[in-house]
């Protein structure tokens, strides 16, 4: 149980206990007075329909479960159930009925005057049982019935609050697939206006960050399309330029922005991760974009080894970021190593799920700082190395790099496994 719920059960558990007993408390108290209300009427209606038979000269009845009725006649005799004459019943001979309590219950003498051996005394006795007859079985039937009233009233708060959570949870949930970069999630079937207005205030703003997204991708598109225009015509510029090594370097000046042009449209392409409940076999992948990349290995004369499992290698990532990563991978290893330099491609499985792709090569290295955005060697704008780290990172895992057994760089991929 969640701690709303938790929360909101205890305070209806607080106040329906109140309530009840500040119901019931009063109403069982006001039983057990009518209860001996009852039982004195009882004892004085007996008293007195025994003192009118006394009257006209007959025998009281016999005693049954109600009150105990004794007759003390004036030469002394006592008939009915045993009783000492107190002085009661002296006060009582002279003439005054009343009602008074007597070891532990209630008794009620009536005298009979005008008989001609004196005045007799009816005297009829309620006992504490007597008095409280029922009351218990009353009282037991009132605190199940609270018992019923407080289960219910928390039954009803539970699934209240189920609901009521229910609807938080939704919307903590699309808010994290919201920042887990899935913008087409959205708020459904929220419970509450209040809720319901977030909800909808979650889904506008979503989609309003979908829009904005949306937009600055195509800019950026945009952008970087017409930026190949003037690229084009340097080169053709480039040609035009008589010293040797001057149009040597132009020429390299000119790759490295082509180069980052096409990474600028590659990243405006795939400007956000594709969220939970993506999947690609990381293996494959691999085998895909290496068969890719044959054709310029075998004309660059390099020697390629791939270390690829025989089963797949699920990782959290779709299989067009995987290969946008190890494009990245492969192609700083083409463009900023010497023809002939061998490389090693290998992927393997990660203990804890999940997997991992290690690109090597014989070359001279990575500097220090080449993972950095923008930083990086040999006329390198740093993004390829950048979008294949955000490609990981995002996927759960991350990037290290370092030198390679085979003398060069080594940069290793770790993916997250599939949720």
């Amino acid at each position: 149980m969640t701690g709303v719920r938790a929360q909101l059960n205890a305070l209806v558990a607080a106040t329906t206990s109140l309530v009840l007993l500040a119901f019931l408390v009063p109403l069982g108290l006001l039983l057990r007075r009518a209860a001996e209300e009852r039982a004195v009427s009882e004892a004085s209606s007996r008293a007195q329909s025994v003192a009118a038979l006394v009257a006209l000269g007959q025998s009281p009845p016999p005693a049954d479960d109600g009150p105990l009725v004794t007759v003390f006649y004036a030469d002394g005799r006592v008939s009915g159930a045993p009783a000492a004459r107190t002085d009661s019943v002296t006060l009582a001979a002279s003439g005054r009925a009343f009602t008074a309590r007597s070891g532990g219950g209630i008794e009620v003498l009536v005298p009979v005057l005008g008989l001609a051996g004196g005045p007799t005394v009816v005297r009829a006795y309620a006992p504490e049982p007597l008095l409280h007859r029922g009351v218990t079985r009353t009282w037991v039937v009132l605190g199940l019935l609270a018992l019923v009233l407080f289960g219910l009233g928390v039954l009803f708060a539970d699934r209240f609050g189920r609901r009521l959570v229910g609807s938080v949870t939704a919307l903590a949930a699309t808010a994290d697939k919201l920042a887990a970069g899935d913008l087409d999630a959205r708020a459904t079937d929220v419970a509450g206006a209040e809720l319901r207005r977030v909800g909808g205030a979650l889904n506008r703003l979503a989609g309003r960050i979908q829009h904005l997204i949306s937009d600055a991708r195509e800019e950026a598109a945009d952008l970087a399309h017409r930026l190949r225009t003037p690229v084009s015509a340097l080169r053709l510029d480039i040609d035009s330029v008589a010293d040797p090594q001057d149009r040597a370097r132009l020429a390299a000046d000119v790759d490295a922005l082509s180069r980052l042009v096409d990474e600028v449209i590659r990243t405006a392409r795939r400007p956000v991760r594709e969220g939970a409940g993506v999947e690609a076999d990381l293996g494959r992948v691999a085998a895909e974009r290496l068969a890719f990349w044959s054709a310029l290995a075998d004309d660059s004369d390099r020697a390629v080894e791939q270390v690829l499992p025989p089963d797949p290698v699920p990782v959290r990532a779709s299989p067009e970021d995987v290969s946008v990563a190890l494009d990245a991978l492969l192609e700083n290893v083409f463009s900023h190593t010497p023809d002939g330099v061998a490389m090693r491609v290998e992927v393997a499985p990660s203990d804890g799920g999940g997997g991992s792709v290690t690109v090597e090569d014989a070359g001279p290295g990575l500097p220090v700082r080449a993972a950095r955005r923008g930083v990086s060697g040999g006329g390198s704008t740093g993004l390829g190395l950048d979008i294949a780290r955000r490609t990981a990172e995002a996927a759960g895992g991350s990037m290290r790099t370092a030198t390679s057994r085979l003398g060069g760089a080594l940069v290793q991929l770790r993916f997250g496994p599939p949720e």
